[in-house]
């Protein structure tokens, strides 16, 4: 039998279907443009006039943020997931694990066949390491979630002290010191014209440069990001606990609390996109005022992004159902949106990566959106889940679970 889902978790769905979105806009630089570039606009892809305009949008608003939003939101869904499990009379503990096992297998196949910047394998292994914390009170679990991410920051901190030491040396350029340029800074020209050619390639090429530059790309993200995610999710667990992400505050206390959180940090990130542009975007501009010092107000727009989409949403409007929909299926859309892109960008597809400047892939990022507002309801007036959300419960719990929504439920959804 099935049990619907209270009407205010609408508010995650809406929330995570934002973040869908959102962070394709952060994502589409790595699927069209060598990797540099992501942190630094003059790796490629142009950081004068429009390119410039896009950069600083993406940079006041939206880097980092959608990232910190779908963390938020993982860490209230492993509450729910284990909540449900538990008022159900099953583990709740091996409820969880099942499906951290095998979301990181859904998440290095992700990494290993279609694109290199899975995020799904570290969410497993970050959710694995979450598990035991989820019963803490909430004021522990922002004092906790605060501590990690300065532990982040301070991490990310000693990448900057190491690139200015190192660039006093007379021959910096050299072992690690060249490797935070090719990650941060403007790399040779060699470099680049390598990550052309291979992306440009066939299918085979670019797998098998995936297996060597990333096959276990997300144990070295646990060890370097982990502490940042591991604090988003205690964060996520307090916002659902308190009733923020359950929408249950009032409209009034979401808008105040939104325009709190933005008048804090937005001043520090336009101070910062100064520094960036003033020192033109050297290598340690940026990763002081890319890397490291926004983790310091990060948290605070995020929470001022989830306050902002609890207020402006319209539950009954058009476009609110959509986006709730997409964040619904917020696992197949992220999936679909890996196989659109690659499909446009990469040799066995369109060809078009390293071909388009900064703000020519913002047009690719309109489409894509397009297909997943379009899809995702209609879908769901059918099913119950989306597709991979579906194999993805099946495979957790053993068994085939049913999928298609009763007529009734079909026609309370239109």
């Amino acid at each position: 039998m099935q049990h619907p889902s209270p009407p205010r978790l609408l508010s995650l769905d809406l929330v995570r279907g934002t973040a869908l979105l959102g962070i394709l806009l952060l994502n589409i630089v790595s699927f069209g443009m060598p990797e540099a570039a992501y942190f630094n606009p003059r790796a490629y892809g142009g950081w004068h006039g429009a390119d410039l305009v896009a950069w600083a949008v993406n940079f006041l608003f939206f880097d980092g943020r959608m990232r910190g939003l779908f963390s938020l939101l993982f860490g209230a869904s492993l509450l729910i997931v284990t909540d449900a499990a538990a008022a159900a009379g099953r583990d709740p503990a091996r409820a969880h694990y099942a499906r951290m096992g095998w979301l990181l297998l859904f998440g290095l196949a992700h990494l290993w066949l279609i694109w290199h910047g899975d995020i799904l394998a570290h969410y497993a292994l970050v959710g694995m390491l979450a598990f035991p914390l989820r019963k803490l009170p909430v004021a522990r679990m922002v004092s906790l979630g605060a501590v990690l991410v300065l532990v982040s920051t301070a991490l990310f901190g000693t990448l900057a002290h190491d690139a200015w030491r190192m660039s006093l040396l007379p021959q910096p350029a050299q072992g690690e010191y060249a490797s935070l340029v090719e990650a941060f800074g403007v790399p040779p020209a060699a470099r680049i014209a390598t990550e052309l050619a291979v992306r440009r390639g066939d299918y085979a090429g670019v797998v098998g440069h995936r297996f060597g530059e990333y096959a276990t790309s997300p144990f070295a993200m646990l060890l370097v990001y982990g502490w940042e995610t591991l604090g988003y999710m205690l964060f996520g667990m307090a916002a659902l606990r308190t009733g923020l992400l359950a929408g249950a505050w009032p409209r009034e206390t979401y808008r105040r609390w939104w325009l709190r959180c933005w008048a804090i940090a937005l001043p520090v990130y336009a101070l910062l996109a100064v520094w960036l542009v003033a020192a033109k975007f050297s290598l340690f501009a940026v990763l002081m005022a890319a890397v490291t010092l926004p983790g310091l107000v990060r948290p605070v727009m995020i929470l001022g992004w989830a306050c902002l989409i609890l207020y402006a949403a319209r539950p009954e409007g058009g476009l609110s159902r959509r986006v709730a929909a997409a964040g619904r299926m917020a696992f197949s859309n992220y999936l679909a949106t890996s196989l659109l892109c690659v499909w446009c960008f990469d040799g066995y597809g369109l060809g078009w990566f390293g071909h388009l400047s900064r703000w020519q892939l913002y047009p690719v990022v309109l489409g894509v959106w397009a297909v997943l507002l379009a899809w995702s309801q209609p879908w769901l007036t059918r099913y119950r889940y989306g597709p991979f959300e579906w194999l993805w419960r099946s495979l957790a719990r053993g068994s085939l679970q049913p999928i298609r929504n009763s007529l009734a439920n079909r026609s309370q959804s239109h």
